[in-house]
């Protein structure tokens, strides 16, 4: 048995693939400790593990003065050494924006470990920069000219490095000469499908397991009635509060011969936007995307990467809406990959609505190669790939110890 202490920022995007990274770690008989936001306290306990509240801390502008982002990470990373000290790990998997816990474990030696909720986030030469929405480049004019806005966000990455080395003095740690210092050279698991990912030389501690899927409980819905094809409209309410996706996709389908549900997400639409639910749809304030997704022949969604992984679990077609953040990038790996269609954001309107949804049922490839990743996900378990690769980083760990004595 090891222990281990795993450390997931609050956002579900990144909390929830590493609650199914430590559900299978507890199963195994490992001790494990999360440390995450207190809202997921009830289901880091229930999932076996023991929950430990990480730091939380304001880093946009407000009138109270919060810190500065690389401010609040010192001091985040010192409140958790105690925690560190206490659980003695054998290993640290830390979240891609969780610095925290992965700090404290350098300033410890203990194992590290980075886990990555979406696509690899560090480009290639002559690739777009991530989350910007463009595909990889088919054409030397294309690298060519990818290549060359590479040396501009060069400078961003240095800055990034710059501002995680002056953290790493302040913790007494050596500064790295290498960008996205943020992800572990021991080990790193990236929790998506390979077949979005481009084509690359992997790094030998990286590894593309498979998604990790976990979600909050739920009662069964009713379908709409019938056997004509059914849409799932998964909208992300933080990015859509007017649900505008919703309420387009809702417009857009009413005539057509498919059933719609869609849900809310627990967050009711604000009380001055009126929602339009036509004979053929359904709308619900939650559902399980795990029992209704199976159902379904088409998604629509802003391509939440959680939301994603479930949708070719199930070898759903995939409607991508955009909204911010990295839904861009998950847009274009969709597209890149023939598993779905990408409407950019200014077009996700009823009439570009509908036409996507009839091109998801109309080209028969979408659906087989959808159909694909979701037969690499029943024979790939994310989880166990995941949990097999940290236990083998706590083991050299422990020799490494045993030898150092």
């Amino acid at each position: 048995m090891a222990r281990l202490l795993l450390g997931a920022f609050g956002d579900p995007g990144h909390a929830f693939p590493m609650l199914a990274l430590g559900r299978e770690l507890a199963a195994r008989g490992h001790e494990v400790t999360l440390e995450t936001w207190q809202k997921w306290r009830e289901e880091v306990e229930a999932e076996g593990m023991r929950f430990a509240a990480a730091p939380e801390y304001l880093v946009w502008p407000t009138e109270d003065r919060p810190l500065k982002p690389y401010q609040a990470v010192v001091r985040a990373a010192e409140q958790t050494l105690p925690l560190v000290d206490e659980v003695q790990p054998d290993a640290v998997v830390a979240d891609i924006l969780t610095l925290a816990p992965a700090l404290a474990a350098e300033v410890r030696g203990v194992p590290l470990a980075t886990l990555i909720p979406h696509v690899h986030p560090q480009s290639e030469l002559g690739w777009p920069p991530y989350s910007i929405g463009a595909r990889l480049p088919r054409t030397e004019m294309g690298r060519a000219f990818w290549r060359r806005v590479g040396r501009v966000t060069e400078k961003g990455l240095q800055q990034g490095r710059g501002e995680l080395n002056g953290t790493r003095r302040r913790l007494g740690l050596p500064e790295l000469d290498h960008v996205h210092g943020g992800l572990s050279r021991q080990l790193a698991l990236v929790a998506t499908f390979p077949q979005l990912e481009y084509p690359r030389a992997w790094s030998p501690w990286t590894h593309v397991i498979g998604p990790l899927a976990w979600e909050l409980g739920s009662e069964p819905v009713e379908l709409p009635p019938g056997d004509a094809p059914l849409v799932l409209v998964a909208p992300s309410t933080v990015h859509d509060p007017e649900f505008r996706l919703v309420r387009n996709t809702l417009e857009g389908l009413a005539d057509e011969p498919v059933r719609v549900i869609a849900a809310w997400n627990r967050r009711p639409p604000p009380t001055d936007i009126h929602i339009d639910v036509p004979d053929n749809a359904r709308l619900v304030p939650w559902l399980s995307y795990s029992q209704v997704m199976p159902q379904c022949d088409v998604v629509i969604s802003h391509v939440g990467h959680g939301t994603l992984m479930r949708a070719l679990q199930a070898g759903c077609v995939v409607i991508a809406c955009p909204a911010s953040g990295d839904q861009a990038e998950n847009a274009a790996r969709v597209d890149w990959a023939g598993v779905g269609v990408r409407v950019p954001r200014r077009f996700a309107t009823p009439g570009p609505l509908r036409l996507a949804v009839r091109r998801a049922l109309g080209e028969p490839s979408l659906r087989a190669r959808a159909g694909e990743l979701a037969a690499w996900a029943a024979r790939n378990d994310g989880a166990a790939r995941g949990a097999d690769l940290v236990e083998q980083l706590a083991t050299q760990g422990r020799l490494a110890e045993a030898q150092g004595r």
